[in-house]
């Protein structure tokens, strides 16, 4: 299901925002970073049950960068607000990939009266901020913007850190390598090192006192979004359920149909034939 995506304005950033428009269950997915709403409907089941919104944060998809710094999650997830106030959304169900997990997991956590449900898929983030496994987005940032575009992918390519990948996570290696192909490379840059240093800022205990379904899929062969991530996540919050699907390097096309069935056995279990909009 493909929606005509509207601009929306934050100070001078225009961000493209994807809304369904239909379906009796409002969902706020957001993408991984990097990512875009072509990520999010591979993962995400829309149905004419769901109304689904993304948006396109800053300088990634379609939407610009403007000229507000730093990049940071509580930005994008502030932008992603502001997105669902223009929508008349009042209560949503929340979720996202990745940095999209991260986001949603601060708007439960900040927004408690608006969220009624999260879904976290393959999260890189539990609750500390600039963990380890994120770390090679800004390695791979701080070659762009110090290096030619050709001589930095080279080095990142022929580093440790790819050979690691190369052997043990290659679809990451291939996530990573692409992001010196775009063309707003050096702007990007600067939201991957904000980024990688950044959190969702939620503490264990904030998200013990989540009290909404919460869904966390996540997956192995995986070294930017460890298994023991989203177990942790998991574990942390009440009552969550947790599921493991197989990975992205292992089959992509049964990894994203796996993401989208458990979802939509969650989504439907837990709000089907409720009003909450």
């Amino acid at each position: 299901m493909r929606a005509v995506p509207t601009i929306m304005l934050r100070g001078d950033a225009a961000l493209r925002v994807f809304d369904t428009g239909q379906g009796r269950l409002p969902v706020v997915f957001q993408h991984g970073l990097g990512g875009d709403a072509t990520q999010v409907a591979q993962n995400f089941p829309d149905s004419p049950s769901y109304r689904r919104l993304t948006v396109e944060c800053r300088a990634q998809g379609g939407s610009g960068a403007g000229r507000g710094r730093p990049f940071s999650i509580a930005m994008f997830a502030d932008d992603v607000l502001a997105a669902a106030d223009a929508a008349g959304l009042d209560r949503f169900v929340a979720g996202g990939i990745s940095m999209g997990a991260a986001i949603a997991l601060q708007l439960a956590a900040r927004h408690p009266g608006r969220v009624t449900g999260l879904v976290l898929v393959r999260p890189a983030w539990a609750f500390d901020a600039a963990p380890q496994n994120v770390r090679p987005y800004a390695e791979a940032a701080e070659l762009i913007c110090d290096r030619p575009l050709d001589e930095a992918r080279s080095v990142f390519a022929t580093s440790a850190t790819a050979a690691r990948f190369r052997r043990e996570a290659p679809d990451n290696l291939a996530s990573l390598l692409g992001f010196f192909e775009r063309e707003n490379a050096a702007v990007f840059a600067e939201v991957m090192q904000a980024i990688a240093n950044d959190g969702p800022g939620v503490t264990r205990a904030a998200a013990a006192g989540l009290a909404v379904p919460t869904l966390v899929i996540g997956s192995g062969v995986d070294l930017v979004h460890p298994l023991a991530t989203a177990q942790e996540l998991a574990e942390n919050i009440p009552d969550a359920v947790f599921s493991e699907v197989t990975p992205k390097a292992t089959d992509k096309d049964r990894h994203f149909a796996e993401v989208r069935a458990v979802i939509a056995g969650f989504l439907d279990a837990n709000f089907n034939n409720q009003d909450r909009s």
